[in-house]
């Protein structure tokens, strides 16, 4: 059984993500991980790790797939997550697939996502994308998410003095 809700702005997006996480029962010290584009996803995964610094989860940020370039993001005091060293070992309780990489220019299919998954049994599975990328991409047909965060960016208002 599936339920959807609409939520609005960053608060909808975060909040859901802290509140699934919390419902997933992890303790302090367990992992999270969240795999996605350098650069881009970046200061979205900052953001939600943000969300739930106050959980003393070890949270750490893979760029695209590749774990042996893992580091951990930190929360540094009057700044908010930054990305430091890298993990001792990833062992995931929760897994956070963001939805840059499924966009076309990326190099990430999602069957290597699946085989990330596949590698950390047990673990929550959650995406967070923008503007239904995860179902553009046909990656809702390889890659099953316990609780998939997808919002929207639009319109995008721009005003300048000319």
């Amino acid at each position: 059984m599936t339920s959807k809700e609409i939520f609005h702005g960053v608060p909808g997006i975060l909040r859901q993500f802290k509140e699934f996480v919390e419902s997933k029962g992890l303790k302090n010290g367990d992992q999270i991980v969240y795999y996605g584009v350098p650069g881009t996803c970046t200061p979205f995964v900052e953001l939600l790790g943000f969300a739930i610094r106050s959980l003393e989860l070890e949270q750490v940020f893979v760029p695209m797939i590749d774990e042996s370039k893992a580091h951990t993001i930190q929360n540094i005091a009057d700044i908010g997550m930054q990305a430091r060293d890298a993990p001792t070992a990833l062992h995931p309780k929760a897994i956070v697939i963001m939805g840059g990489l499924s966009m076309p220019n990326v190099p990430v299919k999602a069957e290597q996502v699946k085989a990330v998954i596949d590698r950390h049994p047990g673990a929550a599975v959650i995406g967070v994308c923008f503007m239904h990328m995860f179902e553009k991409a046909g990656w809702l047909d390889v890659v099953s998410f316990d609780c998939q965060i997808d919002a929207t960016i639009d319109p995008v208002e721009v005003t300048k003095k000319l």
